[in-house]
């Protein structure tokens, strides 16, 4: 049998999806696991923020369509980068054990967010760490950072920017945590939606394929994802709001913290609940509720350009 599985073609993306290659031909030796390298909007366009690009899936759409047209039997995902919904007949069937979610900051002389000098250039492109960032920092001076890993490593080096803040499980799985100089505490800087999770995709009815990436499932991570996603999807959530969240698994009950920002940091809505795991789904719905009455109805209703 032979397994095609559909990748971006970034260093960090096809680390992760040989590491699924390896421990599926490792368990199930009968079969031969191919990559198919494909290119995303996401990654052809490079010169804009995300937030202003727009809509959603940006880095999955064209891998989930060769999904449905069965050009690849699987597709490996950085979950942060999956939408809230998903196409009807494809489905999330497996989710890896999840790496280090925090932010870190990459610095070549300050070791903290709170050491950097007044009017630091930081490196990013994300609206969720921006917010977070001048609601701490409001002096810093943020500096738009799109592109792979090293594409942002370099601006480093090449002293275009002070720090760049990146996700600490993509320097990791690259093999670059001593790039490391500080990572940033959750109380100072809330993850992504899914940030350092996995997610195979596959066909709905493709059984064969599900019931062999089974063994891949971790469940505390598959919990605390589907928490966060629908946290996420209540709220209507994309890459033009700063929304964050983190869940996690403590025996049978979890844990859920999120939060929802201003653009320019200003002010950030926040809460955090706890229920049990077989209702995960459940709490990220009632966590969404909690932030929208307590103001985050505005605020998203003024970055979408609602009344």
């Amino acid at each position: 049998m032979i397994l095609k599985i559909g990748t971006r073609g970034s260093k960090l993306a096809i680390a992760q999806s040989q590491w699924v290659k390896k421990r599926i031909e490792t368990r199930h030796t009968d079969i031969q696991v191919e990559l198919v390298t494909i290119k995303t909007k996401g990654d052809k366009i490079l010169d804009s923020p995300l937030s202003q690009v727009g809509g959603k899936g940006l880095f999955v759409k064209e891998i989930e369509e060769a999904l449905l047209t069965k050009q690849v039997d699987l597709a490996v995902h950085s979950m942060k980068d999956v939408p809230a919904e998903l196409p009807e007949e494809l489905i999330l069937c497996s989710f890896p054990e999840r790496e280090d979610p925090s932010d870190v900051l990459v610095s070549t002389k300050d070791k903290s967010i709170d050491t950097l000098s007044p009017r630091s250039k930081v490196g990013t492109s994300s609206l969720r760490r921006s917010a977070q960032l001048l609601h701490m920092r409001p002096d810093l001076e943020l500096v738009p950072l799109r592109g792979n890993v090293d594409t942002r490593l370099r601006k480093l080096e090449w002293g275009e920017v002070d720090a760049i803040v990146l996700a600490a499980a993509g320097l990791k799985r690259l093999g670059l945590e001593e790039l490391i100089s500080h990572i940033i505490p959750f109380e100072q800087i809330m993850p992504a939606i899914g940030q350092g999770a996995l997610g195979l995709e596959v066909r709905r009815y493709d059984e064969r394929t599900i019931d062999l990436l089974d063994f891949l499932n971790h469940e505390p991570t598959e919990v605390a994802v589907r928490a966060e996603r629908s946290f996420l999807k209540e709220l209507e959530g994309g890459c033009q709001v700063p929304i964050a969240g983190l869940a996690r698994l403590d025996g049978d009950a979890v844990h859920l913290k999120g939060m929802v920002a201003e653009l320019d940091g200003s002010r950030i809505v926040s809460d955090e609940i706890t229920g049990k795991k077989g209702q995960a789904e459940e709490i990220g719905i009632r966590l969404a509720g909690r932030l929208l009455a307590a103001g985050a109805d505005g605020i998203l209703a003024s970055v979408y350009g609602r009344k």
